[in-house]
């Protein structure tokens, strides 16, 4: 009996990796008939590329999802595309199926950094290449092809930038929602931090002081709830820096529920549209914006330049550009 119960579940698994991203994408179950070549249906020439993304609710993980499987299939290549939802253990049971149905390369964006290193240890085991991407694995001992990523350490910096435009003389005392499980963030905090060292040194007149960092956690609910307790400990509350636009958006939700919209400036990260609309309308002063497109895009030629053979860098970054609300209102995009 178990054997053939392990022999059922590998043939799911195999299933899965073979149609994953088709269905997905389409909305189709597996009942439209995808399936793997073992289960008698055709897939992709090259075979497929198993993706594990942070979070499906965050628009900006949806377009590298989006983009990874629309690019794949132009060098031929199928994706399965799933989703850790903030969730490592759960992210790790997805990189055993992947490595169970035999993809021929894995991209994650890790839920935590550094506890994702034991499920890639096991992919390099099985000899399929793992890439990341917009979140690097901090893990020790592991092995990950390529990088690619947003240069959210040079992005942190455009952020306090930003904030010290937007406050001006008087500076102030800001608060900082991070999310310390994505190396990623971690970086733009870094960032951030080195910015504003500097500038109080030069300009003791002017300080702008990080008095507390909370765990926003990339969230929107959770951005609302820390800026709440923010607002309590901190009277003289003056900025806000958030690593992402749904902890943003959450803290503007707060600001305007405790009457304070007017006097908190706010600064977040990523460029997501409804993070753009907010800049326009004034309820976040600027972002330092990134790009999945280009992440995505450039992981998936990453992973077709590595199996020609061709040399790939360990780590490949993209520029952000710093929005703010004169770009907003000359955005076509935007309504």
């Amino acid at each position: 009996m178990r054997l053939v119960s392990w022999a059922a579940v590998t043939l799911l698994a195999m299933c899965l990796c073979g149609c994953g991203a088709k269905n997905e994408q389409t909305g189709n179950g597996p009942e439209s008939g995808g399936a793997s070549s073992k289960a008698g249906a055709p897939t992709a020439a090259k075979g497929t590329i198993g993706v594990s993304v942070l979070t499906m609710t965050n628009p900006f993980f949806k377009t590298i999802a989006d983009t990874i499987t629309a690019e794949a299939v132009t060098h031929g290549y199928e994706t399965t595309i799933t989703s850790g939802e903030f969730d490592v253990a759960k992210q790790q049971n997805q990189v055993k199926d992947f490595i169970v149905a035999g993809c021929s390369a894995i991209v994650l964006c890790p839920c935590d950094s550094r506890s994702i290193g034991p499920a890639i240890a096991e992919a390099n085991a099985a000899g399929i290449p793992v890439f990341t991407a917009d979140i690097a694995c901090l893990a020790e001992g592991v092995d990950v092809v390529s990088h690619v990523a947003s240069d959210n350490l040079g992005g942190g910096r455009l952020a306090a930038e930003a904030m010290i435009e937007a406050m001006g003389e008087a500076g102030g005392e800001v608060v900082v929602l991070d999310f310390k499980q994505a190396e990623s963030c971690l970086l733009r905090v870094q960032g951030f931090k080195e910015v504003l060292d500097a500038h109080n040194a030069d300009h003791p007149e002017q300080v702008v002081e990080i008095v507390a960092e909370l765990p926003g956690d990339g969230k929107k609910d959770q951005g609302f709830k820390c800026t709440e307790d923010a607002l309590q400990a901190h009277a003289n509350l003056a900025g806000i820096f958030a690593i992402n636009d749904p902890s943003a958006l959450g803290a503007r939700a707060a600001l305007e529920k405790a009457g304070k919209a007017d006097e908190i400036v706010i600064v977040g990260f990523d460029g997501q549209i409804d993070g753009k609309q907010a800049i326009k309308e004034g309820k976040i002063y600027a972002d330092p914006v990134q790009f999945p497109e280009r992440i995505a895009a450039m992981t998936v030629d990453s992973i077709v330049r590595y199996f020609a053979g061709d040399e790939v860098a360990t780590e490949q970054l993209i520029p952000c550009e710093l929005y703010r609300q004169a770009d907003g209102e000359a955005d076509p995009s935007l309504q």
